[in-house]
């Protein structure tokens, strides 16, 4: 039987992810994987995460990969990098860049061995421009961060889907499907308990893989939707 599984926030745990899906999910071909975003950033080796996830879509296996925030710091630096013009041989401030960097993208350059965001390879780029924002599926809405339910229709909003934090689910507004994200780190009891309380409408994925100095985070995650069996895979960095 065909196993689809979401995989949440990734951020350069490249081992981790490879042994969560080599020795815990072991996919075939026919299988599906649901990514959530936030490949990049935090963790040690962000670019041998899209490096690998290249491999499996050169592989021919079945992924759909979501935007995370992070991915969206990305482009927006880059975008913000060739607007900045010098003013009396001083280059101005990208604010993006700096403030990315305070949510972990040192590690990123220094992953791909760059210094300068015009180095940033743009193969890698477009990648990221080509990721998704949503994934619907019979059940489930599949989403980075959330949604805005305060406005008529939530998948307007793609910022929302992004950044999120705090908001009401409104069922009605997803035909009453389950949502289904990561961006905010939860502990494991916590993921455990939003899988198996039907009466939950959302099931929060992202247990801070980079985390793995706090009980009760550290590990990646993968939810498959059939048989809601939870595959978790520790911090291996």
């Amino acid at each position: 039987m065909k196993k689809n599984w979401v995989i949440p926030d990734i951020h350069g745990c490249a081992k981790t992810l490879r042994a969560l899906i080599e020795e815990k999910i072991k996919p075939t071909k026919h299988d599906e994987l649901y990514f959530l975003g936030d490949y990049i950033d935090r963790g040690p080796d962000s670019k041998g995460v899209i490096d690998y996830i290249m491999h499996l879509q050169k592989e021919e296996y079945n992924l759909r990969l979501l935007m995370g925030n992070h991915e969206d710091f990305c482009l927006k630096a880059i975008e913000e990098e060739k607007k900045i013009i010098k003013f009396l041989g001083i280059k101005q401030k990208n604010k993006i860049r700096l403030e990315w960097e305070n949510h972990g993208a040192s590690n990123t350059f220094s992953n791909f061995n760059i210094r300068s965001l015009k180095e940033f390879p743009e193969i890698y780029i477009q990648w990221i421009k080509n990721l998704e924002y949503f994934i619907k599926t019979e059940n489930f809405i599949i989403v980075h961060a959330g949604l805005n339910f305060r406005i008529q229709n939530p998948f307007k909003d793609k910022h929302a889907m992004l950044w999120i934090r705090d908001y009401k689910i409104r069922p009605e507004k997803i035909n009453n499907k389950k949502l289904i994200h990561g961006h905010v780190p939860v502990s494991l009891e916590f993921i455990d308990m939003c899988v198996k309380k039907k009466s939950y409408n959302f099931i929060d994925l992202d247990n801070g893989v980079y985390m793995d100095n706090r009980e009760g985070f550290g590990n990646l995650v993968a939810l498959e939707l059939n048989s809601m069996e939870l595959a978790i895979q520790h911090n291996v960095e």
